[in-house]
């Protein structure tokens, strides 16, 4: 019995990784599809299109970290969930503009922004999983079971 309950709780706990980086790969897909469509297609410039596609890539994010991810059910808590969330968003936001804006500067292609794009958000990955995972979307541990 009790060797069951480790095999479930590892097997969720190896869930949630899979299941934050495939919501990345949404959000990143989400993002770059933003990102080139208004530098590339509409001809904004790197640091609009880039703040463009970070807002846009922040909504499924969010939601899909929220309720697929971590499980959670029920209303969004603002100032617990949401606005922590966007704070994050919004330092990769500060991060990845800073990245495009030195990566332009160099080679104005829209290649080059998205590049810089990908490479600020990979560096923050792994971190933003560790706050979510132990701050924002926390799921209180359980009483063991009294054994009698």
């Amino acid at each position: 019995m009790a060797s069951s309950l480790v095999a479930h709780a590892r097997a969720l706990y190896e869930r949630k990784p899979v299941r934050y980086s495939l919501v990345s790969v949404v959000a990143v897909a989400v993002s770059q599809l933003v990102l080139v469509t208004c530098n590339g297609v509409l001809d904004w410039s790197a640091v609009p299109s880039n703040l463009t596609a970070v807002a846009v890539g922040s909504i499924p994010s969010y939601v899909l970290n929220r309720r697929w991810v971590w499980g959670k059910r029920g209303r969004n808590h603002l100032w617990r969930e949401v606005v922590p969330f966007w704070a994050l968003a919004f330092l990769g936001l500060v991060f990845s503009t800073v990245l495009v804006h030195l990566a332009v500067q160099w080679n104005d292609s829209t290649v080059v922004a998205s590049a810089a794009n990908l490479t600020a958000f990979g560096i923050l990955w792994v971190v933003k999983y560790l706050i979510l995972d132990s701050l924002l979307f926390r799921v209180p541990e359980q009483p063991e079971a009294l054994v009698s």
